[in-house]
């Protein structure tokens, strides 16, 4: 690490010192682009974006308009509800009422 920098260094120096506004010494985080070529590429992906909403959209629509299809009741099989003794509360769930009794009015 410490022969890094002093490889570093000594190429600085006889390079002429160091150059703050050189060039080569300056980061360019963009590739240069004018900005009327910016302006073209951002309104270019503006274009897709609102193309690929109202593909998305159309998409959804129609998959949700086509409807699923109903199935019919399954068998009551066996095994379903094993229910080796009676439950405090009767012969159905907690939660399961089999016959509402009807109300006078």
């Amino acid at each position: 690490m410490a022969s890094a920098i002093v490889r570093s260094t000594l190429r600085t120096a006889l390079r002429g010192g160091h150059r703050v506004n050189s060039v080569a010494s300056k980061r360019s985080f963009s590739s240069g682009a004018s900005v009327e070529e910016e302006a073209r590429e951002a309104s270019k992906w503006e274009k897709i974006t609102y193309v690929g909403i109202v593909a998305c959209s159309v998409l959804a629509f129609v998959n949700l308009s086509k409807g699923h299809p109903h199935f019919d009741e399954p068998p009551a099989y066996p095994y379903l509800h094993i229910r080796n003794k009676e439950f405090p509360w009767g012969p159905d769930g907690l939660f399961e009422v089999k016959e509402t009794p009807l109300m006078p009015h």
